[in-house]
């Protein structure tokens, strides 16, 4: 039951999750100002957010073996205290490889933070009320991409862009007090570490980091061991796969995946739904830069629309799940999402302002219902059991989504202004990119058809029409 002890569970977590959303976020119009400072290229700073994303992922999967042996409070204030401190070193970064270590760091402390915190919640709440607690988790990621981009923009132009990093500081703190305070150090008898699984899966995932940051780069020969890096990240995955299946105690169980609408929400269908919600805030604020000579700050405001929609169909999209179901609501959502990225390909600042908020905000709202629909999906058939092994799961799968995403939108950028023989990248790069993210938004709603009819309506509360 969905009681006061989990709901304020659910809200602790949702602060460190709120860290990890406004990091990712605050960042993006800042990139052009780094990249000059560092002395790198514009595209290469994607790396940064790659990094994060991909350290994430390399570490998540021993993060239920910790919990186990040290305890979910014990883990959960340790991973945000590292997430603070780190957040000083890319502060006081003095140049682009201190500044990617940084970065990995916190991201190997995200890896700790929301799926230990998930799992308290999700231990602690019936089937029937799931929507209502994953719900609870959702806010606050959506708070973040609302006062992340304006925030970035107005930092760096009062200050610098290493102020982004300080402003951490605060909430990780308090986040720490309310963790000691409020969070069961459960425990469990833990087993025997699998070193050969983890060590396997984090080559693998390190690989396929540096594959999809060389992939967006110009250099043919960047492009070539981009993708022999990616080949050798598929063969080490299969092997990482194989070993879990033979081994006794994996690192991570995969009973789950042969739960199909898990599978189809976390590997397939999710995986590009993800990788759209995190290439299109990546893009638009370079677009808003680089192809228009926007400001930090008027960057972010242009990017705050799309984020203030994402915050208010926020309060719509429990309702609509409830009236239409899951299934309908994955697979409309991706179609008009896909249309509406699309369509911020044809965006021009200060140019038919009413018609560009439109665009904007129809973009943020379809990208809210459908990271809220894939979330409820996700543990829409899962046994109790199943549980813990299940968010680790699919931890793993929306970091590598989403850092595709960013890898995927940098490398469009570089493909298309090689294709046009251009020294620099321009507006034009800028359109086929986002028109190819919309193209693949919709493509996942092929996936979603797979799914039952009645997926997820015990914990959505929608009952189909006689």
């Amino acid at each position: 039951m969905v009681g006061g002890r989990s709901m304020l569970v659910s809200l602790i977590v949702a602060i460190a999750f709120f860290m990890e959303t406004l990091d990712a976020t605050i960042i993006v119009t800042a990139l052009p100002q780094m990249a000059r400072d560092f002395g790198v290229d514009a595209a290469r700073m994607s790396m940064g957010i790659t990094a994060y994303l991909m350290a994430a992922a390399a570490c998540v999967t021993a993060s239920g073996w910790l919990a186990d042996r040290v305890g979910t409070r014990t883990l959960f204030c340790g991973a945000i205290g590292l997430f603070t401190l780190s957040s000083l070193v890319c502060g006081l970064a003095p140049d682009f490889t201190t500044f990617i270590v940084g970065r990995a760091m916190q991201g190997a402390a995200a890896a700790m933070m929301s799926p230990v915190g998930r799992l308290v919640v999700l231990r602690t709440s019936e089937k029937k009320d799931l929507m209502k607690a994953l719900s609870a988790l959702i806010w606050p990621g959506l708070v973040a991409p609302v006062l992340g981009p304006p925030l970035g923009g107005w930092i760096t132009d009062a200050a610098s862009w290493h102020w982004i990093f300080y402003v951490n500081i605060p909430v990780g703190l308090i986040g720490m007090a309310l963790v000691l305070a409020f969070v069961p150090n459960e425990k469990k008898e833990p087993t025997r570490f699998d070193g050969t699984g983890f060590i396997l899966t984090a080559v693998a995932l390190l690989a396929l980091t540096y594959g999809f940051d060389l992939l967006g780069l110009r250099e043919t020969s960047a492009l070539a061991i981009g993708l022999g890096l990616m080949l050798f990240a598929l063969a080490v995955g299969m092997a990482a796969l194989r070993h879990m299946r033979r081994t006794q105690a994996p690192l991570v169980r995969l009973e789950a995946l042969k739960v199909h609408s898990f599978f189809i929400s976390s590997v397939t269908g999710g995986v590009l739904s993800r990788a759209t919600i995190s290439a299109t805030p990546f893009l638009l604020p370079l677009m808003f830069q680089l192809a228009f000579g926007l400001s930090p700050l008027e960057a972010g405001g242009m990017l705050m629309i799309y984020m203030l929609a994402n915050l208010g169909m926020k309060m719509l999209t429990n309702p609509v799940i409830t009236r239409f179901g899951i299934r309908a609501t994955l697979i409309w959502s991706s179609i008009g999402a896909g249309i509406t990225i699309a369509l911020c390909a044809f965006i021009v600042p200060e140019q038919h302002l009413l018609l560009n908020g439109l665009i904007l905000a129809l973009a943020g709202a379809g990208r809210s219902l459908q990271l809220t629909a894939i979330t409820m999906v996700n543990f829409a058939d899962i046994a109790p059991q199943q549980r813990q092994p299940a968010s680790v799961l699919s931890s793993l799968t929306q970091q590598i989504g989403m850092g595709a995403g960013v890898a995927v939108g940098a490398l469009l950028l570089t493909l298309s202004q090689m294709a046009r023989g251009a020294d620099a990248i321009g507006l034009a790069d800028f359109r086929v990119a986002l028109v190819l993210a919309g193209a693949m938004s919709a493509l996942a709603a092929l996936s979603y058809r797979s799914l039952a009819r009645d997926v997820g309506d015990e914990i959505s509360g929608h009952r189909a029409r006689a």
